[in-house]
């Protein structure tokens, strides 16, 4: 029989429980370093323990669709709500309709507010239209009265007289007018937006040589507008005054409000240029990623870079390419939000690649927030926030106190019953559930800032149901270290043998645990998910507590007299186990061997 090879561990064996221990109390040390680093002592509070704001929408009547108000996309409007504004690190929010056009916001405490308003409120209708025409932004002044009388009268008569004469022998001899041939910002609407009519809107008149020839069908040739509509949106871009915040908001409304077929007049972000907008040439339907980076390179700072779908970015290029070949103005495209100019960039060639950006003096927060809005898409419908109230945490709180008095009772029972019934073994259970605690409380924490968790009611509840769980991973162990002494082992044998079954049975117990904590998780919303989360955590940390504390805890403590000799309070008494003394046999004396012959 070959000896067996030195060092040899038993199954299950641990030969070095010392450097096991002091790995997880380094992790608790540094976890605990972190925190306080961090500047975070408390777990961030959801909005039914800490209060928070909330925002109540209303849904606007959209020109056109009457029947735009519906489930489908008030339905809609709510998940892209609630995607915006768990970009911003808030996971507790919740977002849920209320009646037919209604939907309510609650955000926990420690959200900027301002910030949320605007995430929750802004649509984000995107969309790229060519320049027609601009101006500074103040209003255009009126000419003023001549006060020369009637000599300045006939003076004017006169030169329009000779203006017109003018005029018709320029028709007359073929050669353009001064004032046609110029190429001014200021030249007349009607001309502008006939020009991109024809040719500067690909992706509304589809008249691109290249999508006829895919297509198959001729393209149909755009209505130019009546003189009368151009000249009232020259009246509309002189009265503009967009120096003022309340008539760009009238003018961003109007121009949102307007049919992408349209053009419209609209104010740049920074209010200092009002611009006439052709229709839409690329719709933001065709943008699928936005990403805020820093310009470092072309000295522009923080900028939002967009990235097109196949049939955006080859809409892109083409309505690029035809910009590239005016004169300014009109080889500007604006990149309008909501009805608001936020860029308006000029074209020197075709833009391919799928790819834009948007700049225009962003902060590193302004250009975050309006990547995170383009990168969840837009809102199906326009709301207005109609109520903005502030959220007490007096019920939360008074429900709070109840459930930590109710999990305190259940701590305190679950010890005495580990005390009466385990007795020396009740020390390693204390001390293991010490080490779940600490590790739990300090890792809720540094989520707080990490992810943006925040603990609710039900987080607390799951926290509350984890000590049974942790509590029950200790018994299995102890059961199966006394069953090996039951059946004549002694202790530190029974702690080494024992080990993996009781193993087998923990891993088994905490994976059914953990996945009903992330089925709940996944097909659950709001409050909920903060149990599942919480319960899916602890259910991890009991299975690293029980495999780098309990058992190294109990390896070392077999080593010593006072639980390997089975003192009646360490809880391993082989008597009070009903351990039965090894039968001796009675010695008897050899009888004599009995001679056959005398038999």
């Amino acid at each position: 029989m070959a000896a067996p090879k030195k060092g040899r561990r038993s199954p299950g064996g641990q030969g070095r429980p010392g450097r096991v221990l002091a790995l997880i109390l380094i992790a608790m040390a540094a976890l605990t370093g972190g925190m306080f680093a961090s500047g975070h002592t408390t777990p961030r509070l959801g909005i039914d323990l800490a209060g928070g704001t909330s925002f109540t929408l209303e849904a606007k009547n959209q020109p056109g669709r009457p029947n735009a108000i519906n489930p489908t996309n008030m339905n809609t409007a709510v998940g892209i709500i609630d995607r915006r504004v768990n970009g911003l690190g808030v996971t507790e929010a919740e977002v849920q309709t209320q009646g037919d056009k209604h939907i309510i916001v609650n955000i926990p405490k420690g959200t900027n507010a301002k910030q949320a308003r605007q995430q929750v409120g802004t649509t984000a209708q995107l969309a790229f239209r060519p320049v027609l025409t601009g101006a500074p932004g103040v209003k255009t002044p009126e000419p003023a009265p001549s006060a020369s009388g009637d000599k300045a009268d006939k003076a004017d008569k006169g030169k329009q007289d000779d203006k017109s004469k003018q005029d018709d022998k320029n028709k007359a001899s073929g050669s353009p007018s001064p004032s046609a041939s110029a190429s001014t910002q200021g030249r007349p609407v009607t001309d502008a937006l006939k020009a991109d009519k024809a040719d500067a809107t690909p992706s509304a008149a589809a008249s691109s040589d290249k999508d006829t020839k895919q297509d198959g069908k001729k393209a149909p040739t755009p209505t130019p507008a009546p003189a009368g509509d151009m000249a009232a949106l020259q009246k509309k871009l002189d009265a503009l005054d967009c120096s003022t915040k309340e008539s760009r908001a009238n003018a961003n409304e109007a121009a949102a409000a307007a049919k992408p077929s349209d053009p419209v007049v609209a104010c740049r972000k920074d209010g200092q240029v009002k611009e006439i907008l052709g229709p839409v040439a690329v719709e933001g339907t065709g943008v699928t990623d936005a990403d805020a980076v820093f310009d470092t390179q072309g000295g522009k700072g923080w900028i939002v870079q967009l990235k097109f779908n196949s049939s955006g970015a080859k809409k892109f290029a083409d309505v690029t390419g035809q910009l590239a070949t005016k004169p300014a103005p009109q080889n500007q495209f604006a990149i309008v939000l909501d009805g608001e100019v936020v860029s308006d960039p000029s074209v020197s060639t075709s833009i391919g690649g799928g790819q834009a950006e948007i700049s225009g003096g962003f902060t590193q927060q302004s250009a975050t927030d309006l990547a995170n809005v383009l990168s969840y898409g837009a809102l199906p419908l326009s709301f207005d926030v109609v109520t903005e109230t502030t959220v007490t945490a007096a019920l939360g709180g008074e429900q709070l106190r109840a459930g930590l008095i109710a999990g305190a009772i259940g701590l305190a029972l679950v010890i005495v019953y580990l005390v009466a019934y385990y007795r020396g073994l009740a020390l390693v259970a204390l001390a293991s559930l010490a080490v779940s605690a600490v590790l739990t409380y300090t890792i809720m924490v540094l989520l707080g800032p990490a992810i943006g968790f925040a603990l609710n009611l039900p987080a607390v509840c799951g926290a509350i149901v984890a000590i049974g769980i942790t509590a029950d991973s200790f018994i299995v162990y102890f059961e199966r270290i006394r069953d090996e002494i039951r059946e004549g082992r002694s202790l530190r044998p029974s702690v080494e043998r024992g080990w993996p079954r009781a193993r087998r049975t923990i891993l088994v117990s905490d994976f059914v645990s953990f996945l009903a904590a992330a089925v709940l998780f996944v097909v659950t919303v709001g409050k909920v998910q903060g149990f599942a989360f919480t319960l899916g955590l602890t259910t991890l940390l009991d299975v690293v507590v029980v495999f780098f504390f309990t058992k190294p805890l109990m390896t070392l403590l077999a080593r010593r007299p006072f639980f390997a000799n089975g003192h009646p309070w360490s809880g391993l008494d082989p008597t009070r186990l009903g351990v039965k003394p090894p039968l001796r046999a009675s010695r008897r004396r050899p009888s004599a061997p009995v001679d056959p012959k005398e038999a």
